[in-house]
């Protein structure tokens, strides 16, 4: 019998502390969302604690609970949305066919600048301040990668499937192109208008980039179509 009981008192402990996790788990993420909420639209500087606790309706002694400093916050962030904004880099693929690998990455770009504006303003304003939060993850983790992918452009030109043209700038073209569209969104919009302003700005925006860079990449010698950009 007092073997059952605590049996069964282990196994609700067990449960409890599942529980646990998983509120823990729920409430850091409420916290993060409305520290990007605020970070975005702020910066580090202008965010307070006091408005992110609020925008995730809870107090603040709750919300230091789970993160004891802004920094702590902002870190967090900064860190998701590097490994989020590093991925399509990522599947720059050396053994695919260069432009449809080229066409992919800059649709990818185009869709985070749609899913994802208010990670894409954090971003921006942490480098308009110079990186100071997160220079060290620039050089151990971006630089890297930028790297690895400039050498795979290079491998494509001096085989002649694109053009020959500076792969790092190259890089810095699409990320500043594709990026705009959630950088300067209300921007866009308002010189759209209501008409084209709406969600088919992407669409007009792929097609326009898919010309701008994939033409300009492809050998004179290759001929064909552009091969056209899916609808995101």
């Amino acid at each position: 019998m007092s073997e059952g009981r605590t049996a069964q008192g282990q196994k609700a402990r067990a449960t409890e502390t599942q529980r646990k996790t998983r509120i823990q788990m729920e409430n850091e993420a409420r916290i993060l969302d409305a520290a990007l909420e605020e970070f975005s639209a702020h910066g580090f500087r202008g965010a307070t604690i006091d408005r992110i606790a609020d925008h995730a309706g809870m107090s603040k002694p709750n919300l230091l609970y789970y993160f004891r400093r802004k920094q702590d916050m902002y870190e967090a962030l900064i860190a998701r949305l590097l490994d989020t904004w590093l991925e399509p880099l990522r599947e720059l693929d050396a053994v695919g066919d260069p432009l449809p690998e080229l066409q992919s990455y800059i649709r990818r770009k185009l869709e985070m600048a749609r899913d994802f504006p208010r990670e894409s303003r954090l971003f921006a304003n942490e480098i308009l301040q110079g990186a100071p939060r997160i220079k060290r993850l620039l050089e151990s983790e971006l630089k890297p990668l930028v790297d690895e992918k400039a050498d795979i452009l290079r491998g494509w030109m001096k085989s002649g499937q694109i053009n020959p043209v500076d792969p790092l700038h190259l890089i810095f073209s699409i990320w500043s192109t594709t990026q705009h569209y959630a950088d300067f969104d209300a921007q866009v919009r308002v010189i759209l208008g209501p008409d084209r302003g709406a969600e088919g700005r992407f669409e007009d925006a792929a097609r326009y980039l898919e010309t701008l860079f994939l033409d300009g990449l492809r050998p004179q010698s290759s001929g064909g179509e552009s091969p056209r950009i899916r609808r995101l």
